[in-house]
């Protein structure tokens, strides 16, 4: 390039701020259908239930401002504080028994299986019917008196006993029904293992360490990230939960509050009782425990999630 030549390109004027933002046109149309999404689905209810929470509102008539009303009369209320107990004890049981379980099944499957495609598929399909309204209803038969389970129970002489009628078994099947959905979780997990270098896992062999040990020592730790990405998710889904206590107990969180999520307990008010200033002050002290906990998770991470920096 001859120095003529590259002074003219030292000399040619930047682009203008409205050439750019001509350029970016195509992409502002295309972002704004999200954006409406996000601003009217997301971000106007959002806001719109923060000033709910403040109000009695009942849906027929205009919500009335009461203060703090709802929120003192929340923190007395014995159904409200049993169904955070029911929440925390499905969440504190269902999430790390499922995230094991997800763990086990893709160590197993990341040995080199003939048909992995068919096993990853077969095993992820919980996850996408787990959810589902049909899934529900066919888990309250299972698990009924006259279920599976208790057929199951027969063949050895053990007289079964109605599980989801029982406030002592009742959220265990729920609880289990979560496990059970453990395909997504199982699915991240394997491609994270792919990620790890076979290096790691021949020099241990050669240092005489036995399958637990590489385990424990070089699974683990540089699987950390995506174990704790896995429970932070799992975590806000399970708090989430609501259309399995919904349907195993037909919509009551019996029996004796013992499935009565604090999910389903906002609906029954807000929708049921037509409480909906008050469900809406629930829905944000759900809000701002979900958020405690994802706090905690990410505070705790500094001692066992290890980046490969």
């Amino acid at each position: 390039m001859s120095s003529t030549g590259g002074l003219r390109e030292l000399t040619r004027p930047a682009p203008r701020r409205g050439t750019a933002y001509k350029d970016n046109r195509a992409a502002y149309a295309f972002l704004a259908p999200w954006l409406l999404g996000i601003v009217l689905i997301t971000i106007g209810p959002v806001l719109v239930s923060l000033y709910l929470s403040f109000t009695d509102y009942n849906l027929l008539q205009p919500p009335d401002f009461t203060g703090l009303e709802n929120y003192a009369e929340m923190f007395g209320d014995p159904k409200f504080l049993a169904s955070l107990k029911v929440t925390l004890t499905y969440v504190v049981l269902s999430v790390p028994l499922q995230l094991a379980l997800a763990l086990g099944l893709a160590v197993l499957l990341d040995r080199g299986l003939r048909g992995l495609s068919l096993y990853r598929s077969v095993l992820y399909l919980p996850s996408m019917l787990g959810a589902s309204v049909a899934v529900a209803i066919l888990w309250r038969q299972v698990f009924g008196s006259a279920g599976l389970v208790n057929q199951f129970l027969g063949w050895f002489g053990i007289e079964g006993q109605g599980w989801i009628s029982n406030p002592s078994t009742a959220l265990g099947t729920i609880v289990l029904l979560h496990i059970w959905t453990f395909g997504s979780p199982m699915v991240i997990f394997l491609a994270g293992l792919r990620q790890i270098p076979r290096m790691y896992y021949e020099a241990a062999e050669v240092d005489g360490a036995a399958p637990l040990r590489r385990f424990r020592s070089v699974t683990l730790p540089l699987l950390s990230p995506i174990i704790f990405f896995n429970l932070v998710l799992q975590v806000i889904y399970a708090f989430q939960s609501f259309t399995q206590a919904f349907i195993v107990s037909s919509g009551t969180g019996g029996p004796s509050d013992s499935t009565l999520f604090t999910t389903l307990y906002i609906y029954k008010e807000g929708f049921g009782r037509f409480h909906m200033g008050y469900a809406s002050a629930m829905a944000w002290v759900l809000l701002v425990v979900v958020a405690a906990f994802t706090a905690v998770n990410f505070w705790a991470s500094r001692f066992w999630v290890f980046y490969d920096d």
